[in-house]
């Protein structure tokens, strides 16, 4: 009788560490080692081909996959166009006249179909296109978690209230991060994202005319491009890192020492709170920041994928199946 409850026991224990290591073990980076060995290859080369014709578009993909995880987790959702059924994320407010990099992401799709039909989804391809860019553009490289399915739907006023704001202060952008399992070390991390790219006048208008703790030099700079009244020159971009936007390393956090956040929410990472400290050095050490982020795009990566038989693998980016 012992022997038995033994051995039930013993089955007990293995079904249990079966099913925490399949919830551990969703998403791998081996996951299309044997169904698409080329995908990595493919997918690189794609994307180096549309940074060397516009060095922006390795910050649109890798804001493209921030937006996408910020909103019902990384699952595609943020590549739908808008259905009969449901109105997307591609017009919500931190998206309209601001995402990009759609057309890119169609490239790489087809790249990858070509290669292996059917196999690999949209979300999983965001989730490569970004590293790619990062490392492209003289950042960390990392292996990416691979297994995630596309999200049948998606949702504009989800986008409208995941996506934090530029106006918005240390408070919310740490309670927002720590919500999706993010630490506050990751938020300053991943803000460094902001090393490279561009923001609209429409983002940044209110801190360059308003607010006193910005470099008086570099407000006046911004303001030539970014006229006082709303409705004039919204589109005109300004570099989120003022010194080199098309290349990423740690600039982003000496220029917030300086008060040269060029969005409130930048300069709300070094202004007298708590993350302070983490700025200082990540401005000190670039490998420092290097690894932390790197670590942070994997745990923002792992936000609520859709795996085993949820979602699908689209066919089609911009729509379902």
């Amino acid at each position: 009788m012992a022997s038995s409850s033994s051995f039930i026991a013993i089955v007990t224990l293995a079904l249990l560490l079966f099913f925490m290591g399949s919830v551990n073990a969703q998403l791998s980076t081996n996951f299309y080692s044997s169904s698409c060995p080329n995908l990595f290859s493919t997918v690189k080369s794609t994307v180096q081909s549309a940074i060397s014709k516009e060095a922006r578009m390795g910050a649109s993909l890798l804001r493209l996959f921030f937006h996408d995880c910020f909103v019902n987790g990384c699952d595609g959702s943020i590549l739908l166009d808008d259905t009969s059924n449901f109105i997307g994320e591609k017009n919500a407010v931190p998206n309209r006249n601001s995402a990009r990099g759609f057309d890119v992401v169609d490239n790489i799709k087809s790249a990858v179909e070509n290669v292996c039909p059917g196999v690999v989804s949209c979300a999983d391809i965001l989730a490569i296109a970004s590293r790619d860019s990062v490392v492209i553009l003289g950042g960390p490289n990392w292996n990416v978690k691979l297994g995630r399915r596309d999200a049948r739907t998606a949702s504009q006023a989800a986008a409208n209230n995941g996506i934090p704001p530029p106006t918005s202060n240390l408070n919310q952008l740490i309670s927002r991060f720590n919500n999706l399992g993010l630490s506050t070390t990751d938020l300053v991390a991943l803000s460094g994202s902001h090393t490279i790219g561009q923001a609209r006048c429409t983002s940044f208008r209110p801190r360059i005319y308003n607010e006193t703790n910005i470099d008086t030099s570099f407000a006046q700079t911004r303001r030539s491009n970014c006229p006082r009244a709303s409705g004039s020159g919204d589109n005109n971009l300004a570099p989120l890192d003022v010194q080199t936007p098309t290349k990423f390393e740690n600039n982003y956090y000496k220029n917030l020492l300086q008060n040269k956040g060029l969005l409130h929410s930048d300069q709300q990472l070094f202004n007298g709170g708590s993350t302070d400290s983490i700025v200082r050095t990540y401005s000190n050490s670039e490998s420092n920041f290097n690894s932390d982020f790197a670590a942070a795009m994997i745990k923002m990566g792992d936000i609520k994928p859709l795996t085993g038989s949820n979602g699908e693998i689209r066919k089609n980016c911009r729509r379902l199946n």
